[in-house]
């Protein structure tokens, strides 16, 4: 047995043994933090046809020794813990044996945008991080993250891809249904409770690490665009409001959070490099390591350096400030930078090239290596932790407690902007659309006509602009405003039966005349039929709160400052706003 397999010694000793073993190449492999898909039988992928991703399972562990993965889709708890052990073993067979380390984006919700998150398929299922944040109550996030804790473990996740504490300051941003809103406070009380719920008071081999992101804020994104995309890397601050998106971050490391994902935003108009966030010595070292202390693992966000494409999608490096350089310059800027890790990354041949020239010393190399392989040893991976029951598994993921909780926050959450009827009583007659009629049957009589229906449900999304790249296509963007002839066939609806709708904001919607309208108006971040129905009937109670203000107007929403919190005029609904039923 070497030292580094001896669980008894102490954990720096097992690192710097094991460090001392590695050889260039099993350096290299740490840095990169790859994808990975499995077959629905929960066996890995040993063949691929490039389609989604080039490489097979065998290939980036057994001949690139990378260790840090990303499952990419939802599959059931049994199998995706089938899965985590078979490739602990394919890691077990190699020649140190160092274990996988298996992350993921959010799964608990409703949302599904393979660029950020998944449904929550098996697992429980509760409000989006808007809807924690509209109940604002530390007590149900830390409930929340402990639930994720426990159901990540029981399958082999052991990196959480989140939280995400950008603020929602511009209301066309695409990402904002992942944030807890606009309020910089009440965002640092909830990352707070977020990051013991994963990690508990330090990070332990019954540990979640949470990777929390986007750092330094990707919320002041101008013209709401994402920085996923060329047209919108520019971040900017009109509004001199830089340290204010900073504040949750405070929090986060405060808490004790492992690891730290900046954004691929490019600054603009202020004293950083004009550079992504993922190369900026100045954000990375100077502000998060130098001045807010932060001494763990930083994590770029996927796809900076090889211009891999992405569904076709042009540019996918996302390396803004820096296209003009190669791989392997955009690789030695960020690791100059501060960087210990690539996303979605997979060119480990490189960082060997820049430690043989010289360009990278080894140092430099190993500093990164040791922060990795120390979280690894923590969390248990070398040890008891390294393999799941599958059996566990199946009974954890999903589990009654876990989902009633699940359901009594999605309750919670709802947020009732206008009353007017609320709630209801009886046995009315329904007409519904966008709910499951088979769960409104239970409320009243369903009927096909609205001209015959005492009430109608509505439920909506919040607008969005089609984008012809598939891709982009998952990030809605553009107009918040309820476009022709949609508008019209929503208030023809309205002027027929007494209509309560329930929008689902995962962005502010501009609806004035939505909501002079309707007989009430709820807002959702992530709610079932049943929830909707539930406190509508006066079965449930609505806690909810806007976590953002809903502009009047997309005039307002371009004439307001993307830095700036709730900036927009005269809006019809301000921040907070909510009423108890």
């Amino acid at each position: 047995m070497h030292p580094y397999q001896d669980a008894s010694r102490p954990v720096d000793e097992r690192v710097e043994d094991l460090l001392s073993r590695m050889t260039p190449e099993e350096k290299a492999g740490q840095l990169f933090h790859s994808m990975l898909m499995m077959n629905p039988d929960g066996t890995p992928v040993t063949d691929t046809d490039g389609s989604m991703l080039p490489l097979t399972t065998p290939d980036l562990i057994e001949d690139r020794r990378l260790t840090h993965f990303n499952l990419l889709g939802t599959y059931g708890a049994r199998e995706m813990a089938l899965w985590h052990n078979a490739i602990q073993e394919m890691a077990a067979g190699t020649r140190l044996g160092i274990p996988v380390s298996l992350s993921t984006d959010p799964r608990h919700a409703f949302t599904d945008n393979i660029g950020a998150s998944f449904n929550a398929g098996a697992f429980s299922a509760w409000p989006e991080a808007l809807g924690l944040a509209a109940v604002g109550d530390p007590e149900l996030v830390l409930a929340f993250a402990d639930t994720v804790r426990r159901e990540y473990l029981s399958v082999g996740f052991r990196t959480a891809l989140h939280p995400q504490i950008d603020l929602a300051t511009e209301p066309r941003w695409a990402r904002q249904s992942g944030t807890f809103g606009s309020d910089a406070k009440l965002t640092g009380e909830l990352v707070e409770a977020y990051v013991r719920g994963l990690q508990g008071e330090s990070l332990g081999k019954d540990s979640v690490a949470a990777m929390v992101k986007h750092f330094p804020g990707g919320g002041p994104q101008k013209d709401g665009e994402d920085p996923h995309f060329p047209h919108g890397k520019e971040q900017v601050y009109p509004g001199g409001m830089r340290e204010h998106h900073l504040e949750p971050f405070r929090h986060a490391i405060a808490a004790g959070c492992s690891q730290m994902m900046p954004y691929y935003g490019q600054p603009i108009g202020t004293d950083w490099e004009e550079v992504g966030f993922g190369f900026n010595q100045g954000v990375i070292t100077g502000l998060l390591r130098e001045e807010l202390g932060f001494t763990g693992i930083v994590c770029t966000d996927w796809g900076l350096l090889t211009d891999s494409s992405i569904f076709g999608e042009p540019h996918a490096a996302r390396a803004w400030g820096v296209e003009h350089l190669s791989v392997a310059e955009r690789t030695a800027k960020a690791l100059d930078a501060g960087v210990d890790q690539f996303g979605g990354e997979q060119c480990p041949e490189v960082i060997v090239e820049l430690m043989a020239s010289g360009r990278i010393p080894e140092a430099r190399v190993d500093a990164s290596v040791r922060r990795l392989l120390r979280e690894k040893f923590l969390l248990g991976l070398f040890d008891e932790r390294r393999y799941v029951d599958p059996d566990e598994a199946a009974e954890t993921v999903g589990r009654a407690d876990f989902t009633a909780a699940g359901a009594a926050a999605q309750r919670r959450s709802l947020t009732v902007l206008t009353d007017g009827p609320l709630p209801l009583s009886g046995r009315p007659k329904l007409y519904v659309e966008n709910v499951d009629p088979a769960v409104a049957a239970a409320y009243g009589e369903v009927v096909a006509d609205p001209a015959a229906a005492d009430l109608a449900v509505l439920r909506l999304r919040t607008p969005y602009e089609e984008r012809p790249n598939l891709f982009e296509s998952f990030f809605h963007s553009g107009s918040l405003a309820f476009a022709e002839p949609e508008l019209t066939r929503i208030l023809d609806l309205l002027a027929t039966v007494p209509t309560v709708v329930c929008v689902n904001l995962e962005r502010p919607a501009v609806l004035p005349e939505i909501a002079e309208r309707a007989a009430a108006l709820i807002a959702d971040f992530g709610a079932s039929d049943e929830a909707l129905l539930d406190v509508a009937f006066g079965r449930a109670r609505a806690e909810g709160r806007l976590p953002f203000e809903l502009p009047r107007s997309m005039a307002a929403v371009e004439a307001a400052r993307p830095d700036v919190p709730n900036d927009t005029a005269d809006p019809v609904f301000a921040h907070g706003h909510g009423l108890s039923l």
